[in-house]
Formats: C-alpha cells, structure tokens, sequence
C-alpha cells in the first residue's frame, strides 16, 4: 500500500506496533539521547495538532511556518501541523502560526500573529528566557489531549508544503528508494547532511522505517552507534 497523505502513513505506522521505536535522537555536541516509541509521537503529534486547532483556531489549508532544524521535536510539529491540515510554509512567507528556535522567535512578532519558540534543550526543557510576546510551545502543548481527531480528513490534494500530500507522499517514496530504505528497517541518518524533512522524516515514514538522528556525528562513532541501535542502512554525505 502507498499513502497519499502524512496523516494516513502515520496513522499506519501508529497502529501496527505502538511500542517499537520510531525516532532514536543523538546528538553527539551535547551527549543526549533521547528514544521516542511511535506511541510517545503519537501523543506529541495529537497535543500539537489540538493546539494549533483548539488553542490557536486554525483550519485545514491556513498556513504554518516551521523554521526548525532536524529534531525529535521538530518531527512532532510538522507531523501535528499536517495531521491537522494546515500548509507547511517555508521561513519568509506569509503564516499564521510560526514555530521557531527561540534564538530567532523575537524576529516573527511584527508579521506573524502566533509565535512559538523552542528550546530544542535537552530532554524537550522550555525555553531559559522566554521573550514578551512568544509562547513556549514546550510548556504551552502540554494542556492538549492525547487524541486528535480532524473534523475533515485530509485529503490527497490538499496542500502540504507547496506540493499537494500526495506529491510530497510520492517524493518521499522516491527518496525512500533511491537510498535504498525497505519496511521496518532502522536507519541512521545523519541530519547535518540530510536537514530536508523529506529525507530524515517522510521518507522513512513511508515505508514505516524507525530512524536513528545523528547531530554532530563524528565518523569514528559511526560502527558503534550502528552496533548498539541495530542500523541495517547509512545515510550519511
């Protein structure tokens, strides 16, 4: 079976095995790993998808911009922001919701009407110093229920990024197979190389893959990291 929208792949891979691993985060600046079971992405994903519909009140097809690097939580925006219909948009365009690194949150106020900054800190911490007039998404997400359910499900073709679900869908699964990504495999992928969302999230959702984020990743950990995670493929420069 190949899916058509982010919504219906992930619904998928939620189903089949809750408990296995979908995202393994390192990175190797800071020393933190973090694992999150497709269980635990499940309930981000939903709590992000209730605040950008219940606390900002959005609706399928407005726009959101995720100006966020590679990230465990970056994966749980832009999966709630698709699961609830809306339009990722690319840093620069219009939005009505921004999800930024706090270092640059203070920078979307003047054109974007909800700003989210994130700390991206170790173990998911809010923000140090929240700036007046940006919301800590880490704190805010929290008070939002563990199940989203959209009042229209998404469709094919409605727009995900500038291409409809179902091209983005298709361009995943291109990628997926030109690397040679196969269902169930785990995957190391090093996101300093590869920060298209793309390549480390979509693709590897496509196929039901469990992935294995590297920041930093120095090249003479690279056997151990595959030893210890059980990595059957690379992606790597």
């Amino acid at each position: 079976m190949r899916f058509t929208t982010v919504p219906m792949a992930f619904a998928e891979m939620a189903g089949a095995d809750p408990a296995r691993p979908m995202i393994t985060w390192y990175d190797d600046h800071s020393g933190e790993r973090v694992e999150l079971s497709v269980a635990t992405m499940t309930n981000g994903v939903a709590k992000t998808a209730n605040l950008v519909v219940d606390g900002v009140g959005l609706a399928a097809g407005d726009p959101a911009c995720v100006d966020l690097p590679p990230h465990w939580q970056t994966a749980q925006v832009l999966l709630g922001c698709w699961s609830a219909g809306l339009r990722v948009v690319d840093p620069g365009q219009p939005a009505e919701v921004a999800f930024v690194i706090a270092e640059r949150a203070t920078d979307y106020l003047d054109h974007t009407p909800e700003v989210y900054g994130l700390s991206l800190a170790p173990l998911g911490a809010p923000m140090r110093d929240r700036p007046a007039g940006v919301a800590d998404y880490v704190l805010e997400v929290r008070a939002h229920g563990d199940h989203f359910t959209p009042i229209t499900p998404v469709s094919p073709t409605d727009p995900a990024t500038d291409l409809s679900h179902e091209q983005l869908c298709q361009e995943a699964y291109r990628r997926a197979e030109a690397r040679g990504l196969t269902p169930g495999a785990r995957v190391l992928i090093d996101v300093d190389s590869h920060p298209d969302p793309v390549d480390w999230l979509l693709a590897p959702l496509m196929v039901g893959a469990s992935t294995v984020l590297c920041r930093g990743l120095a090249a003479d950990r690279l056997p151990a990291r595959m030893e210890q995670e059980r990595v059957a493929l690379v992606w790597q420069g």
